[in-house]
């Protein structure tokens, strides 16, 4: 079964929303680097209906991306790595194909990894990630439980990324009342 368009709507705008909350702390350190921003920016406009899975989508995010790299601190990256994989969400492909819960959790995880890096440690992470788990909604959860789970891997974005998925995936706790 594919990811229907709608779907990659509702990922783009989870993982903008996500970015976002890391933004200003990579425009703390490079507040004249915009790429990051225009990622983000362009991951709202393709949630809220604009013609996506363009080449626009893709050079942005990958615009974003060489911002991470380029600016040698491990909070911008993470910040900068979280606003490329927003704008990457329209591009998302099946939920069988290696990597799709990566691209789909990746801004989450990314902006909570960013905030621990931060000085906030492991309880922002923690903060990061509920704050994330209560803003997906019923559509973007059915889809994260088609896609097979995380597996634990080496690092702390593998923790968080698990972290989150394991969240993404309780609906007792989900589901108010």
């Amino acid at each position: 079964m594919a990811i229907s368009d709608d779907e990659r709507r509702e990922v783009a705008r989870w993982a903008a929303a996500s970015a976002e909350r890391g933004l200003p702390l990579y425009e703390a350190l490079a507040p004249s680097d915009t790429r990051p921003r225009e990622a983000i920016q362009i991951a709202r406009a393709f949630s809220n209906g604009a013609t996506g899975r363009s080449r626009v989508l893709s050079r942005i995010a990958v615009a974003a991306h060489r911002a991470g790299r380029e600016i040698g601190d491990p909070v911008g990256l993470a910040v900068a790595r979280s606003a490329s994989l927003s704008a990457a969400a329209a591009n998302i492909h099946g939920e069988a194909t290696i990597g799709t819960l990566g691209h789909i959790l990746g801004p989450a995880s990314y902006t909570a990894l960013a905030r621990e890096l931060a000085g906030g440690g492991q309880g922002a992470a923690d903060e990061e990630i509920r704050w994330a788990t209560q803003q997906a909604t019923p559509t973007l959860r059915d889809l994260i439980e088609r896609v097979p789970p995380a597996t634990p891997g080496r690092g702390r974005l593998a923790e968080i990324q698990n972290q989150l998925d394991i969240a993404l995936r309780d609906r007792v706790h989900a589901e108010p009342g």
